[in-house]
């Protein structure tokens, strides 16, 4: 089973467990909002434009929220099943390029939204996964930046995030590093560099 799929049957299980009202860290969006999300990103393409286009967003909008609308079992299946077996993203190896950090990250926006939350225990399988995409995303991840980001592992393997000057070095756990980068707070990571650049990398918009 590849990193998308576990941490679809992950995520689903979760769902399950805390209902269609529960939070998330996506601003404004609840459990049932998140898995509309998911679904349509699966299965109408030719929906999705507005997450990346804002003269699409309507349209996106209004379509997730019928997703949104159906039965809370219904929904979650949807989620589980993952994409159809006419979609590219049904072939293992697309599902994972694609998906496997959009679940991760996901996941653990429904178990990072309440108080008492901790990281889940380093997994070498999940985390090489994780750092493969990483290379991938960190460019566009912190192309805001003014300073220069490296993102560094624990055993000292390092991304370039963005090149430019006074460094910041952000270490921390693979899942903890993906977490950062795609712009969210409750990520358990250490800065190092010159004071004025970490206030600087921390108050700059990070998203892929």
């Amino acid at each position: 089973m590849g990193l998308a799929s576990d941490e679809r049957d992950r995520l689903s299980i979760l769902f399950e467990e805390v209902g269609p009202d529960a939070p998330t860290l996506c601003d404004g969006w609840q459990t049932k909002d998140l898995a509309a999300h998911l679904v349509l990103r699966d299965r109408r393409p030719d929906a999705a434009g507005g997450i990346m286009l804002p003269a699409l967003a309507a349209r996106t909008q209004r379509v997730q929220d019928e997703f949104a609308a159906k039965p809370w079992a219904e929904l979650v299946d949807l989620v589980r099943t993952g994409p159809p077996r006419w979609s590219p993203l049904s072939l293992g190896v697309l599902n994972d390029l694609a998906n496997g950090a959009e679940y991760f990250i996901h996941h653990e926006d429904v178990r990072r939204a309440v108080p008492g939350w901790e990281p889940r225990p380093e997994n070498a399988a999940r985390d090489e996964a994780l750092w493969r995409t990483l290379r991938f995303a960190a460019r566009r991840a912190y192309h805001r930046s003014v300073v220069g980001v490296l993102l560094k592992r624990p055993d000292g393997e390092t991304i370039v995030g963005k090149r430019g000057p006074n460094a910041v070095s952000i270490s921390g756990a693979v899942g903890e590093l993906m977490l950062h980068a795609f712009g969210r707070e409750q990520a358990r990571v250490e800065f190092s560099g010159d004071e004025v650049a970490v206030a600087e990398i921390k108050g700059t918009k990070r998203s892929f």
